[in-house]
């Protein structure tokens, strides 16, 4: 567990930052770009929590610590026989995001078009939530074309805005609450 005591170091005050391996990296770098976008949708899932309960809520807490492990996965570059294994994102997440989405979806009815975010406040938090994970997505993405990664980090992510979209249309009274584009509607 980390235990930390305190809260400032300035360690980054030149403009670097350290990685889970010890490592110093530019702020800006890809990979702490990255993980820090996945910071921001854990964030924005916090808020959208305020507005669900139940099972909802216990499946967006047990993405939220995910979401902690994620961000862990993605700073501790990969490499070949680490002195302390980091921790990864297993397949086991990545199937239980799936299993929920199947559940989810079970509920909901055929789509006619495509959904605006809104709805409810919790739809529409959760529409905010996804758009940042498919940010976060395309980030882990293309860190892996400079370096090499967890691939479960990617596939993490890409189900977990499917299921960030599956989620708001279930909380959008099971999809008879999404508001649904209209294409050309206002020429």
């Amino acid at each position: 567990m980390v235990q930390l005591t305190r809260i400032y170091t300035r360690g980054g005050d030149k403009g670097q930052t350290s990685l889970g391996d010890g490592s110093r990296v530019d702020k800006h770098s890809l990979r702490v770009d990255a993980y820090g976008t996945v910071d921001e949708a854990n964030s924005v899932i916090g808020l959208a929590r305020l507005h669900t309960d139940g099972e909802a809520d216990a499946m967006l807490g047990r993405i939220q610590n995910d979401l902690f492990d994620l961000g862990a996965d993605l700073c501790t570059p990969e490499q070949d026989n680490p002195k302390y294994p980091p921790l990864r994102i297993q397949p086991a997440q990545v199937q239980r995001l799936e299993q929920e989405i199947d559940r989810l979806n079970a509920d909901l009815g055929a789509l006619k078009s495509f959904v605006l975010p809104g709805g409810s406040a919790a739809s529409a938090s959760l529409h905010l939530a996804r758009t940042v994970v498919r940010r976060a997505e395309r980030l882990i993405a293309q860190l892996a074309t400079v370096e090499p990664i967890n691939m479960a980090a990617l596939h993490y992510a890409n189900r977990l805005s499917d299921h960030l979209f599956v989620l708001a249309r279930w909380l959008n009274d099971k999809g008879s609450g999404d508001v649904l584009w209209v294409p050309g509607a206002n020429r």
